[in-house]
């Protein structure tokens, strides 16, 4: 597992308070929504029908206890949406059939980020301050560009594998994080490496 280096957590600590910034900006009318849609996905924000979704990036899948423990603190005390949110989810849900919505949870996506469904936009800056404290943020999680890296999720385990792909996909992901070129895709790019005979590496 990729150790953050003094480089590194400085520049997630500063893309936090950069997010807070914009954040405070978009809610004083001095940011259009126009301005802040990108900036939002960039950092792994979006607008679905009810509430925002956060994505977290999980470089090749792997997680620290620290970390895993930070996420479920998020899920705990921040992913719950308004109560008029929820009511109009649960209005519209309802004619499916569906009685309950649940919240304070997160959830991992095929291609092993999390995802949280319910945080308030209001929120999201303490959220990414909470990833931030653990070397974790939402960067390239949405939008069109080449999204997190991932990888077997039986890498460096599988008895099938001939190379552990995990350092092929952090070279990968510190090539085309903020890459310039790649952050403006016509549409989104996703990677997954698998370096044994049975690809489970899902895209």
């Amino acid at each position: 597992m990729y150790q953050y280096t003094d480089f590194d957590r400085q520049f997630v600590h500063q893309r936090a308070a950069q997010f807070r910034d914009q954040l405070e900006r978009w809610q004083v009318g001095a940011l259009h929504e126009d301005e802040f849609r990108p900036l939002r996905l960039q950092n792994g924000w979006y607008v679905q029908r009810y509430a925002p979704m956060l994505r977290v990036a999980v470089p090749y899948g792997e997680l620290s206890s620290k970390q895993i423990r930070v996420l479920a603190k998020i899920a705990r005390e921040y992913d719950e949406p308004e109560a008029e949110v929820y009511r109009n989810a649960l209005k519209t849900q309802g004619k499916l059939g569906t009685q309950k919505l649940p919240t304070h949870y997160a959830h991992f996506s095929t291609r092993q980020n999390v995802q949280y469904n319910w945080i308030p936009l209001a929120k999201s800056a303490d959220v990414m301050d909470l990833l931030a404290s653990v070397d974790m943020h939402g960067i390239q999680t949405s939008g069109n560009c080449i999204r997190n890296i991932t990888s077997d999720e039986r890498a460096g385990i599988a008895i099938d594998e001939i190379a552990d792909p995990r350092p092929f996909a952090e070279i990968m992901r510190q090539w085309s994080t903020l890459h310039p070129e790649f952050a403006f895709l016509p549409r989104k790019f996703k990677i997954a490496i698998t370096g044994a005979t049975e690809d489970r590496a899902a895209t």
